[in-house]
């Protein structure tokens, strides 16, 4: 009995000292941890959203603002206090608004991991927006008859909008709002500025960029709540912070014609028959930049397709974001100039032209620009079998002859070592790297992508990651894709002679984006300085007493001497004057404003071919592309010309009148700003483009579907491109098309 005494003892013992150390455990230990979350069980919070600072241009007129809206609302507090949890007025509530019953009921659902959008991700004791585009009507109807709408309020409120002044777009530099995360929402809980549930922020564009600046900081109230969910009282407020604004190098009516001259020039194009492939073009995607060359500051920035931002405002539907993101509607949301890879094509040149000089290659040197070049049994061809003797290498990025850059690259080829090299100098990837290619330009946009310079470590690693399927899939007598997948079975790892070619003239496996060549090219007109491109300008705070300029910064430096910069800039000058895009300039005023540009011709397997214009002047660079739209030249030639027009105030007979030009020179100043914080727009107004007569190619003959009596139309486009050359891994096999840029 004794020894069972004692084992009752010693468990009654074990037991309290487990029971007393848990409560130390909870009142001690965690005492403040579980204190605070008890008074958090009966804390609730009202969130007053921030307005969110505005995004203007560079003379203060709205991008991106907030427009006063009349918001219908419902507390879900309220709501549960009815008999049915409030259905019957979320139906009468559809009935006047005009929507489904069961869509008002989805808005006021919470979030949680199993509850599919819509659904409220904020504070179930704030008002819960049910619409934003309300009538004053419908408001009338609902505040008029309180009775039959318990919890329900319709009240002014600022959302977000993007008004679109002269008809600019910017939809993908803009970007657009949506509602925050659980995980954005635990992610901030340390930073200074924490995200709520109800906030929305940046998903794309400048928005999301400069977040942070713009949101600003909610308001929140704290109210007491019995555990009914009743309140009780009120246990204080924080008032909220609005938002800074942002001012960019966006000018509205450039940004407005750079949309309106690519999109024409697009739909032009699709009137239009290629020769090449016995079709009209398809013209289906495109991008365009407009540069001040000496700061690197984006004045307009173009992508086609696009979409209107203001279908984010309120909430997306789900058939409006089914159409933004799928494959019939060519990926709107992707902002093609910084996101866009493509071949260059011969807009490449100037690099294998700086790569050749510093290689120790005589400039004006003879160097044959043959019909084509045969390099391992395999034949590489000029446009139309041209043939301009020898020539200098300025003369060669006139007329854009590939040959000349054909055996540039393979004489250095072969001093590097050929397939077998032990020291190579690598002259043409060195100077593409030094160019800035292969990598981010830094531009204040997410997402901007690196494009490709095809060296020898990326051969290597691309050949790592394909071998397996190319020798499995590889036939040596068969298709034209098997044949190269044989190939690179073998040696895909190496510099082969083809690849040495096409790299030359911006083909093969060579891609960059609009962007890229803007940077690169505002280097060439502004002596050799690479300038991280921009579109924020400066940070104002919202009282306007707090400005932040974002000033530009100097990337890098172009490998070459000024002097090779001079003989460049002489040779781009040719292209405009006598050279690939000469056809396209006639009777610009050359010797007022100087004009140089370089046209190219990317082919793309299974479609058409890609065209590039890269152009500046002592002030931009305009930079187009546009995907199956043929020629470099013949593609986006009217419309470079057209944009640069405007911008100068250039009349129809050549002459120049800068009060006529919508920027004859960059803005530098920042807009005005009020002693409220507010800043000075003035109202503008959209430019009209003066119509004339587009010049048409005396080397091109007419082709069905090919329209050259329309003057809105753009001229009918030259057969071929002396940016040619093929798109190719191996060798070299042979090119089945040739053409002009």
């Amino acid at each position: 009995m004794k020894v069972r005494v004692i084992v009752i003892q010693i468990l009654v013992f074990s037991l309290l000292l487990t029971l007393g150390g848990r409560l130390w455990y909870l009142q001690i230990r965690n005492g403040q941890q579980y204190t605070q979350e008890a008074d958090n069980n009966h804390v609730q919070q009202v969130v007053q959203p921030a307005v969110r600072g505005s995004i203007v241009d560079d003379r203060g007129v709205p991008l991106a603002d907030n427009e006063t809206r009349l918001v219908v609302s419902a507390s879900r507090t309220e709501l549960l206090k009815q008999p049915d949890d409030g259905r019957a007025v979320l139906s009468r509530l559809a009935g006047v608004l005009g929507i489904a019953p069961s869509d008002a009921v989805d808005k006021v659902r919470l979030c949680d991991a199993k509850t599919p959008q819509p659904c409220w991700n904020g504070s179930p004791y704030q008002p819960i927006p049910i619409t934003d585009k309300a009538t004053t009507q419908q408001a009338l109807q609902i505040m008029e008859r309180r009775e039959d709408f318990p919890g329900i309020t319709a009240e002014p409120t600022a959302v977000r909008s993007y008004p679109g002044p002269v008809g600019v777009n910017a939809a993908q530099a803009l970007g657009y709002l949506g509602p925050v995360t659980d995980k954005e929402v635990a992610a901030s809980e340390e930073t200074d500025n924490p995200l709520l549930r109800s906030d929305s922020v940046g998903r794309a564009g400048l928005e999301s960029q400069y977040d942070q600046q713009l949101r600003g900081k909610s308001g929140v109230t704290r109210y007491e709540v019995d555990n009914l969910g009743r309140v009780i009282g009120k246990a204080g407020a924080t008032p909220a912070q609005a938002g800074s604004n942002l001012v960019t190098s966006i000018d509205s009516r450039v940004q407005a014609l750079t949309e309106k001259e690519l999109d024409a020039a697009m739909k032009g194009l699709r009137k239009q028959y290629d020769p090449v492939t016995h079709e009209n073009f398809k013209a289906d995607s495109g991008a365009a930049v407009v540069m001040d060359v000496h700061t690197g500051r984006v004045i307009a920035m173009a992508s086609n397709p696009t979409y209107n931002p203001n279908v984010w405002t309120g909430g997306i539907s789900s058939t409006e974001y089914a159409n933004l993101t799928n494959k019939k509607s060519n990926y709107p949301l992707l902002n093609r100039a910084t996101q866009g890879e493509s071949a260059p094509g011969s807009t490449f040149k100037v690099i294998s032209t700086s790569a050749a000089i510093n290689a120790g290659y005589e400039p004006d040197g003879g160097y044959p620009c043959t019909s084509s070049m045969t390099v391992g049994g395999r034949e590489f061809k000029n446009f139309e079998g041209e043939n301009y003797g020898d020539i200098s290498i300025a003369k060669a990025l006139e007329v854009s002859c590939d040959t000349v850059f054909y055996d540039l690259a393979y004489d250095q080829w072969k001093k590097d070592g050929g397939i077998n090299p032990k020291h190579p100098k690598d002259w043409f990837f060195k100077t593409a790297h030094a160019f800035g290619l292969g990598k981010k330009t830094g531009i204040d946009l997410p997402n901007e992508v690196t494009g490709r310079v095809p060296d020898r470590t990326w051969k290597q690693n691309y050949w790592d990651a394909n071998k397996v399927a190319w020798c499995k899939d590889g036939k040596k007598n068969g298709s034209y894709v098997q044949q190269i997948e044989f190939e690179n079975c073998k040696d895909g790892y190496q510099i082969r002679p083809g690849d040495s070619l096409n790299y030359a003239i911006g083909q093969g496996d060579t891609l960059l984006t609009p962007i890229q060549e803007a940077v690169m090219y505002s280097a060439i007109a502004n002596g050799g300085t690479m300038y991280q491109p921009s579109i924020g300008k400066a940070v104002v705070s919202a009282d306007g007493k707090k400005v932040s300029p974002i000033r530009p910064k100097v990337s890098g430096h172009l490998p070459d001497t000024k002097k090779t910069i001079s003989y460049i800039n002489k040779a781009l000058e040719g292209v405009v004057t006598s050279g690939t895009a000469a056809w396209q300039f006639g009777g610009w005023p050359q010797d007022k404003i100087a004009l140089h540009a370089k046209t190219g011709t990317a082919e793309v397997a299974g479609k058409q071919s890609t065209g590039w214009l890269a152009t500046y002047t002592k002030d931009y660079a305009v930079i187009m592309t546009i995907s199956q739209g043929g020629t470099g030249s013949g593609s986006a030639g009217p419309a470079v010309r057209k944009i640069y027009e405007a911008m100068y105030g250039i009349g129809a007979d050549g002459s120049i009148d800068p009060k006529a030009g919508i920027l004859p020179k960059p803005v530098t100043a920042l807009p005005k700003i009020q002693s409220d914080g507010s800043i000075d727009a003035p109202v503008l107004k959209p430019y009209k483009v003066p119509k004339k007569k587009e010049p048409v190619d005396p080397n091109a003959s007419s082709s069905p579907g090919t329209t050259t009596t329309n003057p809105s139309q753009p001229p009918a486009q030259p057969t071929g491109d002396t940016g040619g050359g093929n798109q190719q891994l191996a060798a070299g096999l042979p090119a089945t098309t040739t053409r002009r840029d």
